[in-house]
């Protein structure tokens, strides 16, 4: 298990071995990492920006298909996002129902109003932001997100996202600075999208406060 763990977590150097071992298979186990990231909330550790940015690469290198690889793991993304987000909406509620002091039932109230308001961009932007794009479907669910709004959202966040960081490894993906700066790479991308995130949240944290006064 740590092994398999390890190979996971340094994707970008194990992916051409598993690709060489398993042939055709190597697709489904990427659409069983991608599903598995997105689709269940004790799964948030597994690689999702950097698999698929060197994904795209190895199709550049003619290793994978990358129009098949992209639709296999657009399906994957989608399903796993409704997974985890029926999860959520069969099982928040029950959750929060039940009478105990470790539970805040206005909690449940505050998450409904929040993606009342904010769900559809909360759910494109997650995807962009690894462990909460693993926790935002569940929430959603939790917080009775309807599922035609939801559904909308997480077809345009997996799209922007499965074929954006594929394109973006096809056409960059083997440029040699670029492979020996993977993780450095990953890293910044990441930050740049949580940064407006953590400001927009800082923002309205800011204004309720001065509400209160």
């Amino acid at each position: 298990m740590p092994e398999i763990l390890t190979m996971l977590l340094h994707i970008d150097q194990y992916l051409g071995l598993w690709v060489e071992q398993y042939g055709a298979w190597i697709y489904l186990i990427l659409f069983l990492i991608i599903f598995g990231e997105t689709g269940l909330v004790v799964l948030p550790f597994l690689p999702g920006d950097s698999l698929l940015f060197i994904a795209g690469a190895f199709g550049a290198s003619g290793l994978l298909n990358p129009v098949a690889l992209a639709l296999l793991l657009f399906v994957a993304a989608i399903l796993g996002n409704t997974v985890n987000y029926h999860v959520g909406r069969y099982i928040g509620p029950k959750v929060f129902s039940t009478e105990s002091r470790f539970l805040d039932k206005k909690a449940l109230l505050k998450t409904q109003a929040f993606y009342a308001k904010h769900g559809g961009k909360t759910v494109v932007m997650s995807r962009f932001l690894p462990v909460f794009r693993t926790f935002a479907p569940f929430v959603a669910g939790v917080g009775s997100m309807p599922v035609w709004r939801f559904q909308a959202y997480n077809f345009l966040g997996a799209g922007l996202w499965i074929f954006g960081l594929i394109t973006l490894g096809y056409f960059f993906g083997n440029v040699p600075i670029i492979k020996e700066h993977l993780s450095t790479i990953v890293l910044i991308g990441i930050s740049a999208a949580a940064v407006p995130v953590a400001a927009g949240v800082a923002w309205r944290f800011i204004q309720s406060r001065r509400a209160l006064k």
